[in-house]
C-alpha cells in the first residue's frame, strides 16, 4: 500500500498544486478560472481535437519512454531531442530514396529511424564508459550538433527540395505511408499508435519480467552492488543508452509516416524535452507515462479555446512548468514521510518484542533502506 501511495500521491499533489497556482494567477490577472477550465473541457468534443490529443500523446509517450529507459539506469538522456530529429531526417531521406513494396517500405523506414537514434545515442554512451564524460554534457552538445546536421542534409544541393518558402526532404512514396483510422470530420488516428502501445507493453515486460530489466534497475541503483553480483555496469550503460536512442528514433514516425511524409526545416521539435517532463510525472512507469502524455496533450490541444473566453493560453505553459517543478518536490516529500513512518513502525515492533539498543537501530536502518529502494524503484 505504501509503495502504491508513494507512486500515485506525488503526481496527484503536483497536478493539484499546479491547478491551484494557475487559478490564483488567473484570479490576480482578472480572468475567470472556471470559464477557462470549462472551455478546455468543452474543446475536447470539438472537431478533431480528441483525435489530435491521442495522436500527440502517442508521440509524447515514445519520447518519455526513451527518457525513462535512461532513468532506469540512473542516466539522464537529455539528448532524446537530438536523437529523434537526426533519426527523423535520416529516415525521411532513406524512405524517399528507396522503392519497396507497401508494408516493407514502412518497416525499413522505421528500422532506419531506430538504428539512427541508437547510433546517435551511442556517442554519449561511449564517451561515458571510456572517458567518464557525463551524459548530460555530451548529449546537450549533440542536440546542438543535430540542428546543424539537419540543416546541412536538407539543403537543395544535398537531399532537400524547396517547397514555396519552406525546405525539406523529398516526399516518401505512398508505399511507405502508414494509414490510420479515419473518423470523418473528427480526424484520423495515426496507425502507428498501435505500435506505440506494443512498445509500452514491451517496456513493462522487459523491466518487470526479465532478468535484463532487473539487472538494469540494479545497476542504476547501485553499480557497485550490481558489479559484485556479476553485472557488467559499463555494458549496461551502453545497452541502456542504445535502447533509449532507438526508442527516441521512433518519436517522429507516427507523424512522418502517418501525416507529413517529409521532414521539413519547420517540422515539430521539442518532443525530447517534453518527454523528460512526462517521464518524471509518470514515475517511469508505462501506465503513469501514458496518463502523463494524455494530460500533456490535452493541455496543449485544448488551450486553443482559452483565447475565446478571455483567458490567456500561456497559462497552460505555466501549468506544465509548475507540474514538473512540483512533482519533483512532491516525490521527495512523500519519500521522506514514508521513511519516517517506516522507522516508527519498526520501532514499535521492536519495542513490542522487547528488543532495543544496537539491534533496533540496525533493523530500523535496514527497513529504511528497503523502503527507500522500494519507493525509488524506477526513478531517475
Amino acid at each position: 500500500m505504501g509503495t502504491l501511495r508513494g507512486r500515485l500521491l506525488p503526481p496527484v499533489l503536483a497536478i493539484v498544486f499546479s491547478a491551484l497556482l494557475c487559478t490564483v494567477t488567473l484570479m490576480v490577472s482578472g480572468a475567470n478560472p472556471a470559464r477557462g477550465i470549462a472551455a478546455m473541457v468543452t474543446q475536447v468534443g470539438e472537431g478533431s481535437v480528441a483525435v489530435d490529443i491521442v495522436n500527440s500523446a502517442a508521440v509524447y509517450y515514445l519520447a518519455a519512454l526513451a527518457v525513462a529507459i535512461g532513468f532506469q539506469m540512473n542516466l539522464f538522456n537529455i539528448g532524446v531531442e537530438g536523437q529523434f530529429r537526426v533519426a527523423a531526417v535520416t529516415a525521411a531521406i532513406v524512405g524517399a530514396a528507396i522503392d519497396l513494396p507497401t508494408g516493407l517500405h514502412a518497416v525499413v523506414i522505421i528500422l532506419v529511424a531506430a538504428l539512427t537514434g541508437a547510433a546517435y545515442a551511442a556517442i554519449p554512451a561511449l564517451l561515458k564508459i571510456t572517458r567518464n564524460v557525463h551524459e548530460v554534457i555530451s548529449s546537450i552538445m549533440l542536440n546542438a550538433i543535430a540542428a546543424g546536421v539537419i540543416a546541412l542534409l536538407i539543403r537543395e544541393d544535398m537531399f532537400g527540395e524547396l517547397r514555396g518558402s519552406n525546405i525539406g526532404t523529398h516526399e516518401i512514396p505512398e508505399s511507405g505511408w502508414v494509414g490510420g483510422i479515419g473518423f470523418g470530420d473528427r480526424g484520423t488516428l495515426f496507425g502507428l499508435v498501435f505500435l506505440v502501445l506494443v512498445i509500452g507493453v514491451g517496456y513493462w515486460v522487459m523491466m518487470n519480467r526479465t532478468r535484463f530489466g532487473f539487472e538494469l534497475r540494479a545497476s542504476g541503483e547501485s553499480p557497485t552492488a550490481a558489479a559484485a553480483g556479476g553485472v557488467n555496469a559499463r555494458r549496461m550503460i551502453l545497452v541502456a543508452m542504445l535502447m533509449s536512442g532507438a526508442v527516441a528514433g521512433l518519436v517522429s514516425m507516427p507523424e512522418l509516416l502517418g501525416r507529413d511524409h517529409t521532414y521539413l526545416i519547420t517540422s515539430p521539435a521539442g518532443y525530447g524535452f517534453t518527454g523528460i517532463a512526462i517521464a518524471l510525472l509518470g514515475r517511469n512507469h508505462p501506465g503513469g507515462i501514458a496518463l502523463g502524455a494524455l494530460l500533456w496533450a490535452f493541455l496543449d490541444k485544448s488551450s486553443l479555446a482559452l483565447d475565446n473566453v478571455g483567458v490567456p493560453k500561456e497559462i497552460v505553459t505555466i501549468m506544465q512548468g509548475s507540474i514538473v517543478l512540483s512533482v519533483v518536490i512532491a516525490y521527495e516529500v512523500v519519500r521522506r514521510v514514508e521513511l519516517r513512518a517506516e522507522r516508527r513502525r519498526v520501532g514499535r515492533e521492536l519495542g513490542a518484542n522487547g528488543d532495543g539498543g544496537a539491534g533496533a537501530v540496525a533493523t530500523a536502518s535496514t527497513a529504511s533502506t528497503a523502503s527507500t529502494a522500494s519507493n525509488e524503484g524506477g526513478a531517475s
